[in-house]
């Protein structure tokens, strides 16, 4: 679809909450075109994005998820930790973990680079099938970590193989 079938379809909609997602956002060029038009609609626009592009184009009013990923997701080298100053209240970090390993991973992230603690949360989450939201949120517990547990709704809500929830 072009930009412009986007937003027409959007409108249409009426929406007051837009998150762009799927895949990596920002590895479409014209991703800050996209953001740009949802915010001149008017609506409270969220990027949800892997953590491995930057972030310097994305237009000011824009709220960015941004994934930290762990070893356990084969991907951490792809993180680019110069976007975690850049992030502003409203926009949150987000971590999948998929073992103690990960979780002790992004504990140290957390103390190393002062997550957490001012007003852009950290979410922490189970992979589905690999590390249980109530052993997650054990650790969280001993370790007074300052993050939020996350659980993957749609897949306690509508089971892990649904699709199109």
């Amino acid at each position: 679809m072009s930009i412009t079938d986007i937003l027409s379809e959007v409108k249409q909609h009426q929406r007051p909450l837009v998150l762009v997602t799927g895949g990596e956002p920002l590895a479409q060029r014209q991703c800050p075109e996209l953001l740009s038009g949802l915010l001149a609609l008017g609506c409270e626009v969220q990027l949800e994005t892997s953590g491995a592009y930057l972030l310097n184009d994305v237009p000011v009013g824009v709220r960015k998820i941004v994934d930290l990923k762990t070893p356990g997701s084969g991907e951490v080298e792809r993180n680019r930790l110069e976007n975690l100053p850049q992030l502003c209240s409203g926009d949150e970090i987000k971590i999948v973990l998929t073992g103690r390993a990960d979780y002790e991973w992004a504990r140290d992230m957390i103390h190393q680079h002062q997550l957490g603690q001012g007003d852009v949360p950290v979410l922490l989450s189970s992979a589905w099938g690999e590390l249980t939201a109530a052993q997650l949120c054990e650790w969280m517990l001993d370790d007074c970590l300052p993050a939020r547990l996350q659980l993957q709704l749609h897949k306690v809500i509508w089971g892990a193989e649904a699709t199109g929830v």
